[in-house]
């Protein structure tokens, strides 16, 4: 659909629910709350402008690879988009520039994350719903693991995530990936971590220090503030929740009609 306030901008929607939007004229624009938000954490994963190898799982409208390319020239980018059917819709009607060094696949992101190289990616970005809601076997220690492999030591993994209060979802996650990284963060508006609503946040984990100072400053600062957890504020939130097992791993939870609508 396109968005009759930006000449070349365009928003994608599957199965009702927005999913990207992009605008071919102005790549840095990130028009969703949680992808400024993945942006965000983009900025501050290496110096300025520094090329990264990134690996998306989940493909969208590709508005994250546009942004990685436009404000990292140089990096490397690997897209893998279960749908294929979307794929070509994005590719024919929403294409890359040349020389964005980004790389489209059709497969599943499980499948190609089990079968990268070791050390291999700087940044694993996980934005992957099938139709609302994020995919079971996206959610277990054993993916996680095999994520951690193939990061690179000093590398960093990002996933946007779903879900309400009692958040039986979202601490269970958090659970899932504290006993593969040492180190954790959610963004997420203060609506939802207050069980307000049902929202998206954003799950950073790491081997290294992430930067909250910074990153607090920047979901801060944005037109819809978001707050950071980490440390024992994060580690409350998360309580008694116990680490997802292949056998044990379901989908993140349905939306409430409206929740991800359009207005």
């Amino acid at each position: 659909m396109p968005d009759v306030d930006r000449a070349r901008a365009w928003l994608l929607t599957v199965d009702g629910a927005p999913q990207s939007y992009v605008d071919l004229d102005a790549p840095t624009h990130l028009e969703f709350e949680y992808t400024r938000r993945l942006g965000h954490v983009l900025d501050t994963v290496a110096e300025p402008g520094r090329p990264l190898d990134v690996l998306h799982l989940g493909g969208g409208a590709l508005t994250l690879p546009r942004y990685v390319a436009a404000t990292r020239p140089g990096s490397r980018q690997d897209v893998v988009e279960a749908d294929r059917g979307l794929l070509e819709l994005v590719t024919e009607h929403l294409p890359l520039p040349d020389g964005t060094g980004v790389t489209v696949h059709g497969a599943d992101a499980r499948a190609w994350v089990e079968a990268a190289p070791d050390d291999s990616a700087d940044v694993i970005v996980a934005d992957v719903f099938g139709g609302s809601r994020v995919p079971a076997h996206l959610t277990s220690v054993a993916y996680a693991r095999e994520a951690e492999r193939v990061l690179r030591a000093d590398g960093v993994y990002l996933a946007n995530l779903a879900d309400a209060a009692p958040f039986t979802f979202l601490r269970a996650q958090l659970a899932t990936f504290g006993t593969v990284f040492q180190e954790l963060a959610l963004i997420a508006e203060p609506g939802v971590l207050r069980g307000r609503r049902f929202g998206n946040a954003v799950l950073v984990a790491a081997h290294h220090p992430i930067e909250t100072a910074a990153l607090t400053r920047l979901v801060a600062s944005d037109a819809f503030p978001a707050r950071l957890e980490h440390g024992p504020a994060l580690r409350e939130f998360i309580g008694g929740a116990r680490p997802v097992r292949d056998e044990d791993a379901v989908p993140s939870p349905v939306p409430p009609d409206g929740a991800f609508g359009i207005g």
